[in-house]
């Protein structure tokens, strides 16, 4: 495969990284409007359009190894690149789970007048829905320098998740009755904090792509955090 042809190969790639990721933010965003609504109309096509993001993902990894097994001999960047684009393609994937579970605390939540959704929620949202599109920016810009400082956004996605986990606490000790719902919403936080945390992945990838460096940029404890949120 000549030089300029696998420039051209990896264009396509970028261009269907930025088109998975417009079908996650979508996602993402259509489930918070769902739930703040209890649209289950939308809800269940959040929740089917899934498995586009899944074939999607698919697609792009079969692309990447089709482009790595053609290329030989293959330059350290090049191979460097799209195997970030193998992982990135994952983190997407995953992301876009984390929507569909959103959507369908939705459709748990049918009917449920006794529960609130707590306000900080669209917020914690549109907070990680910014740092996925800057941070896939970044990738197919080859910007290390954004993609070190998008991971600082975190700090917030985490206060907020926090503060929406203790609101959701004192709501279930004030009336035991709501657990259930209560969790269900305490899911819709853990799942937002979890999308902010790929993030991150995808900018430590975007650096080793530029760099060839691995670095960390997220060093919280996900295990401790999975105990108890207040803990960093």
């Amino acid at each position: 495969m000549p030089r300029e042809t696998l420039d051209k190969k990896i264009h396509i790639l970028l261009d269907e990284v930025l088109m998975l990721d417009s079908m996650v933010e979508e996602a993402t965003r259509n489930a918070i409007l769902a739930l703040n609504s209890r649209n289950l109309s939308l809800a269940r096509d959040t929740i089917a359009g899934d498995l586009e993001i899944n074939r999607r993902r698919y697609m792009l990894e079969n692309d990447c190894m089709v482009t790595i097994a053609t290329q030989q001999p293959i330059m350290a960047g090049d191979l460097r690149l799209l195997a970030s684009i193998l992982e990135v393609a994952g983190e997407m994937e995953r992301m876009g789970d984390y929507a569909k579970g959103i959507a369908r605390v939705c459709l748990l939540l049918n009917g449920a007048t006794n529960i609130r959704l707590p306000g900080d929620i669209p917020r914690m949202a549109d907070i990680a829905v910014g740092m996925m599109h800057k941070a896939i920016g970044a990738f197919v810009t080859f910007n290390a320098e954004l993609a070190h400082q998008i991971p600082e956004e975190d700090d917030l996605v985490d206060a907020l998740h926090n503060k929406i986990y203790r609101e959701l606490v004192e709501i279930m000790f004030a009336d035991p009755t709501i657990i259930d719902r209560a969790n269900q919403v305490m899911w819709v936080a853990h799942n937002l904090e979890r999308m902010a945390d790929r993030v991150a992945n995808i900018c430590e990838r975007t650096i080793y792509v530029v760099t060839g460096k691995l670095v960390e940029l997220d060093a919280s404890d996900d295990e401790m955090t999975a105990i108890s949120p207040s803990v960093r």
